[in-house]
């Protein structure tokens, strides 16, 4: 950096860990190939039993801005609160051990926070892969950010693929343990303290492998309906966004049903329509809501009668692009 030139504000990208050593090595590298810097790398580990100590011991006599520890604690929430207390940094980001961030997403989202100072969040989009980062399953293509958009799951912040001011976090107290979707609950409190804006850029890659958290459906609805109740400034908000958060809850089914009956979440759907008819500009496949019209509707495009809307396709994935980096 040349003489007089303005310093850079500091990262802090906390990683949360415990047992996840098969996928950890990915995360870190994701993380240390990022073209920005400065950067500091948290890595709170809960006492893991796998290889995830030794990793960390070798990536940290190679990489000076990794700072890390070990020791039992009362899990992922608790994990990210040491790390959002230890960080130093004016931005942050939630990195899951599991995960991967994709090049440039760092330095993207620090542009966007540092020439509007009135941001305090911003996300972009991200895509799943398979357990072995071979292949990827899923992308996201929300549109920007609106409470409306938030409050009905038209628009989601992937954890990893959001970036943050680290003193609104603390503001509004971090991640609560008690609430089973933390990363949920502290945007939600954030957006009534600052503004959001979403980047038309993919940031993260969600791995997808068993005994993950988001498997545990009936806690995760109940949780996202306290997470509602319990927002005393969504309690105090607009008619409108009280409605509007009334019919989230009840489209929350369409990815986590806590009963195995589609009737159930048909049932759930309809009652989100009736307390908030713009609730339907949420649900993608409007079959879903009359039963057989789904089968009526291949049918009738195989006979020519019907068309499916082509989906915008991105260029492919190269998930181990940190493999031709320094960052080894």
């Amino acid at each position: 950096m040349n003489a007089g030139q303005p310093l850079q504000p500091l990262v802090s990208i906390i990683i949360p860990s415990f047992n996840q050593g098969p996928y950890l090595r990915d995360a870190l590298d994701s993380t240390l190939a990022q073209d920005y810097r400065p950067m500091e790398v948290i890595v709170v580990d809960g006492g893991s039993t796998d290889e995830t100590v030794s990793i960390l011991e070798e990536y940290g006599k190679r990489h000076p801005e990794l700072r890390w520890w070990s020791e039992p604690d009362q899990g992922v929430a608790d994990a990210v609160n040491k790390g959002l207390k230890h960080a130093t940094g004016e931005f942050a980001g939630i990195q899951s051990s599991d995960d991967i961030y994709l090049p440039g997403a760092v330095a993207t989202a620090v542009e966007q926070l540092t020439t509007h100072r009135d941001l305090g969040i911003v996300y972009g989009d991200g895509s799943i892969m398979d357990a072995q980062g071979a292949r990827v399953l899923w992308d996201s293509f929300y549109p920007p950010f609106s409470m409306e958009a938030f409050l009905l799951g038209r628009t989601v912040l992937f954890q990893s693929s959001t970036f943050f001011r680290l003193d609104i976090a603390r503001q509004v107290g971090g991640w609560r343990e008690s609430c089973f979707v933390a990363d949920l609950d502290l945007w939600l409190r954030m957006s009534f303290e600052t503004k959001i804006e979403k980047i038309d850029q993919r940031f993260s890659v969600w791995r997808a492998h068993p005994g993950q958290r988001n498997e545990r459906t009936r806690e995760i609805w109940n949780s996202y309906g306290e997470m509602l109740d319990e927002c005393e400034a969504l309690q105090d908000a607009p008619r409108k966004l009280r409605r509007a958060a009334a019919a989230g809850r009840r489209l929350f089914t369409r990815h986590y049903n806590p009963s195995p009956s589609h009737w159930y979440m048909r049932y759930q759907l309809w009652r989100a329509i009736l307390t908030y008819p713009r609730a339907i500009s949420a649900i993608e496949d409007k079959t879903i809501l009359i039963p057989g019209l789904n089968r009526l509707a291949e049918a009738a495009a195989r006979l020519g009668l019907l068309t499916w809307p082509r989906q915008t396709v991105r260029q492919p994935l190269e998930l181990r692009w940190w493999a031709s980096s320094t960052v080894a």
